[in-house]
């Protein structure tokens, strides 16, 4: 049985990614970097499958498609 993609949050993004916070962002406005899911009304966070893809290989990442993306 697959175990469940889990949602990380901003803390542990800055930390396995190495990113500074702003340069996050940025990088969700051009489309470079996965966008975040809503999790509560005023939180949000990653699928940590989507963030170790493009830990993987950053520079070709692109998202797989559709989704309840939050457009920060």
């Amino acid at each position: 049985m697959r175990e469940p993609d889990r949602i990380i949050r901003l803390k542990t993004v800055l930390s396995r990614t190495g990113l500074s916070r702003s340069t996050i962002y940025r990088k969700i406005a051009e489309g470079t970097f996965p966008q975040q899911i809503r999790i509560s009304v005023h939180g949000a966070g990653w699928h940590e499958a989507e963030i170790s893809r493009w830990i993987t290989d950053p520079v070709s990442w692109r998202p797989k498609g559709g989704g309840s993306e939050v457009g920060y």
